[in-house]
């Protein structure tokens, strides 16, 4: 992300990692905050900023696909019990743990994409929670690694200032950007129940945090 407050749209493209037709088509229907200078659309860094945050808190919801089924994208072994108090660790070993899943066919690029795009911004969204996500052509198909850190994760830097205790990771081929925004908000505000966080915290095998996870 660049430093002027004022975007283009190749630049808020390239920040929400999706086609400048997608951007464009945005603003036009006015789905993102934007203007027109002459017939040039330009974009606040500031209020992009803002728009997505929203977005991954669950304030609003992006226009809802097909259901979301929780047990098509996680399952038990994709479940980690964490101990690292530094998000780096514990971004590395959830990439591992995803890349394990046959819809992910690049183990390096997907830890690599993973902290570059945690560079950009936080995936903390407050109450000890992070999505960190990512779209690439090498997933064929989206797929969740879901961590419970039994050590408070110190350096997420969410806007509540809660350590992050829950990191859920959302790999998604390039072409469902729909989907991928879907099950981030679908996440987001599943994850708002309290009783439900504090349930997964105090889970002690991958298959009873599965279950709560899929709401059996």
């Amino acid at each position: 992300m660049i430093d002027d407050d004022i975007l283009t749209i190749d630049e808020v493209a390239k920040y929400l990692r999706v086609s400048e037709r997608t951007v464009y088509d945005w603003a036009q229907k006015g789905d993102i905050p934007s203007g027109k200078i002459g017939t040039v659309w330009r974009f606040k860094k500031s209020e992009i900023e803002k728009w997505v945050n929203e977005r991954l808190t669950g304030n609003k919801l992006m226009p809802q696909q097909a259901p979301i089924s929780i047990t098509t994208i996680v399952s038990p072994d994709r479940i980690l019990f964490l101990d690292y108090s530094a998000k780096r660790d514990v971004l590395l070993a959830l990439a591992d743990n995803l890349a394990n899943a046959p819809q992910v066919k690049n183990r390096q690029e997907l830890a690599m994409e993973v902290l570059k795009r945690e560079e950009l911004m936080t995936t903390a969204i407050g109450r000890g929670i992070a999505i960190p996500h990512i779209r690439l052509s090498s997933v064929t198909d989206l797929v969740v690694s879901a961590g419970i850190s039994r050590t408070d994760i110190v350096d997420f830097q969410p806007l509540d200032d809660e350590p992050v205790r829950l990191v859920l990771m959302i790999a998604a081929a390039y072409n469902q950007h729909a989907y991928y925004l879907q099950t981030l908000s679908f996440f987001s505000a599943r994850l708002k129940d309290q009783e439900l966080r504090a349930s997964l915290l105090a889970a002690e095998t991958t298959q009873e945090a599965y279950k709560l996870l899929a709401g059996a």
